[in-house]
């Protein structure tokens, strides 16, 4: 298996990772900082964290959560048990064993995160007596507590979380749902008994804000639904908690009974925090990833109605877009906002590109530049549903992203990359 990094196109070996990046001083005149890459983890497990929009820092800095298999290859199975651990960024890359979970898929995980507001507290989800749950533990005091439903995404400050069916979403999207639990729903096209609901974090209490029937029965660009199988994925709040997105997926059926495992379709929704005021915010059948600006902003790679496809900042309540970096961020990745930068930067990867090579850059909206930090190579076994994407997460104040990557060929660990100085 090749082990190799990229870095302004010239091969490294995987022991090379900290060096002079030269194609910054072209940028940035007279200025050529040194990228520092190293890894965090390392075998005999494989270790990852998921996906970009949530906190895998800790408050601090020091602590990076993540997770630990003993296997690759192959779709998770009820039985299969990850570890739940954090990375001591400060005492030698120590890994730090915190619990378990038995609920958890290749692309985002378990949804391990810290909360927001708490220096002290993250979150998972797992199954517990057949019932999927999510857990929330206190790094210090070792404290636990287990509420009634899992999460899909947290509002800012850490007092409730939006969630929707994990069993669902395996049957139909594998690899972002979980194995654990079986949907009693699988022959159902739009449950009405099924949805999207709002957790409280302090006592677990929650309501259903809306059924899969609910959205499927809004008619698509004038036509009927009816005969699609439905779910919801991608869930993510504000930022400042009084809206939150969605997306809305449907595939055709294969044989009656069954749903189908080719292409699917999507549109996007926001709605206020109580589920009321929907708004369909990109209708054109093609969003994919996205995260909130502000408030009132979402910036999402999709293909508005008489558009290219491509990144866009989309207005909501409104529907407006104006297009990003048309010609610095020309594919689909996985973007991110850089704290403590009003919203100037971006931090996005790739899919395998070229010799199949995931790039990791900076983009700057004002001034529509781009700075590359690597190219990543990507083995040819890590396709669809058991992909390794990149998944750059950063940490509070923006001067250092952790990824996901094979490159080495030491299968998925995590490494850090710090940015300070470039920005």
């Amino acid at each position: 298996m090749k082990r190799r990094t990229f870095l302004n196109n010239t091969i490294l070996s995987s022991a090379s990772l900290g060096l002079t990046h030269n194609l910054v001083g072209k940028i940035f005149t007279g200025s050529k900082p040194e990228i520092k890459i190293r890894a965090i983890t390392k075998g005999p497990k494989f270790h990852w964290f998921g996906y970009y929009d949530k906190f895998q820092f800790d408050v601090s800095g020091r602590y990076a959560l993540g997770m630990a298999v003993d296997f690759e290859g192959r779709s998770p199975l009820a039985t299969d048990i990850i570890e739940i651990g954090m990375v001591d960024l400060a005492k030698g890359d120590k890994w730090i064993k915190l619990g378990t979970s038995s609920s958890w898929g290749w692309q985002q995980g378990c949804m391990l995160q810290w909360i927001p507001g708490s220096a002290d507290e993250i979150i998972w989800n797992d199954c517990e007596d057949g019932k999927l749950i999510s857990r929330i533990l206190n790094v210090k005091t070792k404290k636990m507590r287990t509420l009634p439903k899992p999460v899909y995404a947290l509002e800012p400050s850490g007092k409730w979380a939006i969630g929707t069916e994990f069993s669902r979403i395996q049957k139909l999207r594998p690899g972002y749902g979980y194995a654990s639990v079986a949907d009693p729903y699988e022959n159902v096209k739009a449950p009405q008994e099924i949805g999207l609901y709002k957790m409280n974090l302090l006592d677990g209490e929650h309501k259903m804000l809306f059924s899969l029937a609910d959205i499927a029965a809004i008619p698509y660009q004038g036509k009927s639904l009816d005969e699609y199988y439905h779910w919801f994925n991608h869930l993510l709040v504000n930022t400042d908690g009084t809206r939150f997105t969605f997306l809305h997926r449907w595939r055709e059926k294969e044989t009656e009974g069954k749903p189908a495992t080719g292409g699917f379709t999507t549109r996007m929704f926001t709605a206020d925090a109580e589920g009321k005021d929907l708004y369909e915010i990109d209708p054109s059948g093609f969003t994919s990833h996205f995260i909130w600006r502000d408030p009132n902003h979402i910036c999402a790679f999709t293909k508005p109605e008489g558009h290219e496809m491509g990144f866009y900042l989309i207005e909501d309540k409104t529907g407006r877009v104006e297009q990003m970096g048309k010609e610095k961020m020309p594919t689909n990745g996985h973007q991110t906002y850089l704290p403590k930068h009003n919203n100037e930067w971006l931090v996005n990867d790739s899919y395998p590109l070229g010799e199949r090579l995931q790039h990791l850059y900076l983009y700057n909206i004002p001034n529509d530049k781009r700075i590359d930090l690597g190219k990543f190579y990507s083995p040819d076994v890590y396709k669809g549903e058991i992909r390794c994407d990149l998944h750059p997460r950063t940490n509070r104040v923006g001067d250092k992203i952790i990824i996901d990557s094979t490159h080495e060929g030491k299968g998925r660990q995590m490494y850090l990359v710090e940015i300070d100085g470039l920005i």
